[in-house]
């Protein structure tokens, strides 16, 4: 169907705007890990890897769109462990998922215990950390973009549907970055329920990698709960120090 019948096709106006949603929410993954990684960056140098870091999640998206026909063969198992067939799908999963899950301990490690680090680390964070930083955002955009290609191309054949709900996801992505990543560093305790994020995140990759289905709506209605507990707290104790500063 070309693009002139599609913009006439109710059911295609319908599949995009559910794929644009989907494109989204699978993206929150994605800004969640590269807010807490950019910002570990020197301030100057955090809205230009944020920027770049979603570009080549775009760029990274359209070209595996170029090239669907081979993604799809991605579902397809290599070899066969304990009775499970495994693909380049569900090691690239299983990979990203270790990755994330190292990661989200690690931070979440220097978070709890900071002193144990001391200098070394900060010093550390902040020279190795613009290519580093980078090289890990390309890593993971890999993960997700195979993902997100995956699930777009079980929810639609046409592939201008496609183009257009990557490039809408990335666009919201673009918008996002700066407002989420400067709203995780002023609030501690968000930068942990974050983390804790990435940590679920990664577990469930390595367990679909694994051949164990996880409902999405689970994950990210966990999400979502566990942020409007954690805006309750916010909210009580910002209360509770202009109570304190008024007395």
């Amino acid at each position: 169907m070309d693009i002139v019948g599609l913009m006439q096709d109710p059911s295609a106006w319908i599949a995009l705007i559910t794929l644009v949603v989907m494109e989204v929410v699978l993206g929150i993954d994605n800004l969640i890990f590269i807010s807490i990684l950019t910002n570990k960056l020197p301030p100057e140098h955090r809205e230009k890897a944020r920027k770049i870091g979603i570009g080549l999640a775009l760029i990274m998206r359209l070209a595996l769109l170029g090239t669907v026909a081979w993604i799809v063969q991605l579902t397809q198992p290599v070899f066969e462990l304990f009775g499970h067939g495994y693909s380049w799908k569900d090691m690239i999963l299983i990979g990203g998922g270790l990755f994330l899950v190292w990661k989200a301990t690690k931070e979440i490690h220097h978070n709890v215990d900071p002193a144990e680090h001391g200098e070394d680390f900060i010093a550390k964070s902040t020279t190795s950390t613009f290519a580093a930083a980078i090289g890990q955002i390309l890593l993971l955009d890999l993960v997700f973009s195979v993902d997100s290609i995956i699930t777009a191309v079980g929810m639609t054949p046409h592939l201008p549907i496609m183009f257009i709900a990557v490039i809408a996801a990335v666009t919201v992505m673009l918008v996002a970055a700066n407002p989420l990543a400067n709203f995780i560093e002023k609030n501690p305790t968000i930068i942990m329920l974050a983390l804790a994020f990435l940590l679920m995140i990664g577990t469930t990759l390595i367990a679909e990698g694994m051949g164990f289905h996880v409902p999405k709506g689970y994950v990210y209605t966990a999400m979502a709960f566990s942020a409007a507990v954690e805006v309750l707290n916010m909210v009580v104790r910002n209360r509770r120090k202009k109570a304190a500063g008024g007395h």
